[in-house]
């Protein structure tokens, strides 16, 4: 691929020079003539699929099959035990810069990124060259569903349904299947296709659509679903915000967890970011916080943010490689399971 991932790493300095550089030299990558400016209000829909009974179940499972899932799937589960706070969430829909793909808030500029996101997941499976993208021979739908359930062809094909132009297959199938199946690690895989499709990529409430299962399919090969994650993410917010209304579709609580971390410090992070079990997730996610405040002040808040009051490197980030233009690109494509974004 000629316009692939950089071969060579290079240090802060070089990136500097390059960044201002480039800046100088080619401007920002807008319309010429384009105003960056934060529309109206945007009417966004953030409805989510009941997740309780994927909760009750993950809670009933023992300590083995956990630690099954952790090292093959990392730390998803714990996005299950995040409330979706609606004020914030509109407010922050507010916030979403169209020209420059971030969020401006007040004098501040913040996006999530895929280092952040890797961290956050934390999978242990997921080799960060081997992103996902849509092969163009791909197996059909029961295929796949019947490598990744172990079901037989007539009962894979008897259990997918259509929904407007998209073919699914229902929760409550998969919900069967997880609760009898004989295999442990299928057990797990269909668990984690059914977070993937609900919470993580939740296009039809209650089903799973057929382009996470491709997406899933590809995770038994070690790509990365992160680069994926953060392209419906932003498709979406900016779909919204185009339209003036829409439904959020990409995982609002990872979006949340995110954001949280950006504004507080967690308690002996400092320390524990050295070993080796340490969840960054899973302490964002314990940590109380306010859920009684109102879209307005929300709004007002983030509208007046200071760059002072913002952690601009995660705590729980430890130094690492940055992924920060592709080949003869100044900037990151980012391929998603519906579409992409640059």
């Amino acid at each position: 691929m000629e316009n692939g991932l950089p071969d060579r790493v290079e240090g802060n300095a070089n990136v500097h020079r390059w960044s201002e550089q480039a800046q100088l030299e080619k401007g920002d990558s807008i319309a010429e003539g384009y105003i960056s400016e934060l529309s109206d209000y945007t009417r966004i829909s953030v409805t989510q699929n009941n997740l309780q009974e994927l909760k009750e179940i993950w809670d009933q499972w023992g300590k083995e099959t956990k630690q099954l899932f952790y090292g093959n799937y990392g730390d998803l589960p714990y996005l299950l035990d995040v409330q979706i706070d609606k004020h914030l969430f509109r407010a922050l829909a507010q916030f979403w810069n169209l020209a420059y793909s971030c969020f401006t808030f007040g004098e501040v500029d913040m996006v999530p990124t895929v280092e952040e996101y890797t961290a956050l997941l934390r999978c242990p499976r997921f080799q960060n060259d081997r992103i996902y993208s849509r092969a163009t021979c791909v197996p059909t739908f029961w295929k796949k569903l019947m490598i990744i359930t172990g079901m037989s062809e007539q009962r894979a094909m008897a259990r997918i349904k259509e929904k407007g132009e998209c073919k699914c297959i229902s929760w409550d199938a998969l919900k069967d299947l997880i609760l009898t199946h004989p295999d442990e690690t299928k057990k797990v895989d269909v668990f984690t296709l059914s977070l993937y499709g609900l919470m993580v990529f939740p296009r039809t409430l209650g089903y799973v659509d057929e382009a996470t299962t491709d997406l899933f399919y590809r995770l038994s090969k070690k790509a990365t679903s992160v680069p994926a994650i953060l392209a419906e993410t932003f498709r979406s917010l900016g779909a919204c915000r185009r339209a003036g209304a829409g439904k959020f579709i990409g995982c609002a609580q990872l979006l949340l967890a995110w954001f949280y971390s950006h504004f507080r410090l967690i308690d002996r992070v400092v320390c524990q970011v050295f070993f080796e079990d340490y969840s960054p997730l899973k302490d964002i996610v314990a940590s109380a916080r306010r859920v009684d405040v109102s879209e307005e002040n929300w709004m007002a808040l983030l509208r007046n943010l200071q760059s002072k009051y913002v952690e601009w490197r995660a705590p729980w980030m430890m130094p690492g490689e940055v992924l920060y233009r592709c080949g003869n690109f100044d900037w990151v494509p980012l391929l998603g399971i519906w579409g992409a974004i640059g």
